[in-house]
């Protein structure tokens, strides 16, 4: 047995602990995981404003007015953006506009719809 803690998964608690040979406890929420298999399972990781985790086709709301360069206006904050995938970088959403067409966002400006 493994003396190491590991940070859950899920509220991202510091003093998970190990309960058997594989198996992790968070003592906090509770949650119980495999930290082998989450590596597998979780690939790119992209968290929302509020800590929630996107994936590649969900529904998120622009959280601010963020300008856009070249347009004469910004995206306002309250702007629905659908059908987003997620990459690598900085500005890990990729996604199409009404009005303004293809860009990038950084997930710290949406929030998940």
């Amino acid at each position: 047995m493994s003396e190491e803690m590991k940070p859950c998964p899920v509220c991202a608690s510091p003093y998970g602990y190990a309960m058997g040979n594989h198996l992790y406890v968070c003592p906090e929420c509770r949650h119980e995981w495999n930290p082998a298999e989450l590596e597998e399972e979780l690939g790119l990781v992209v968290k929302d404003c509020n800590g929630n985790r996107l994936s590649d086709g969900d529904v998120v709301v622009v959280i601010k007015d963020l300008p856009v360069k070249g347009a004469p206006k910004p995206v306002k904050a309250g702007t629905k953006v659908k059908n987003i995938r997620l990459r690598e970088g900085e500005h890990n959403i990729d996604c199409k506009i009404d009005g303004f067409g293809a860009m990038g966002l950084k997930s710290e400006f949406v929030r998940k719809a």
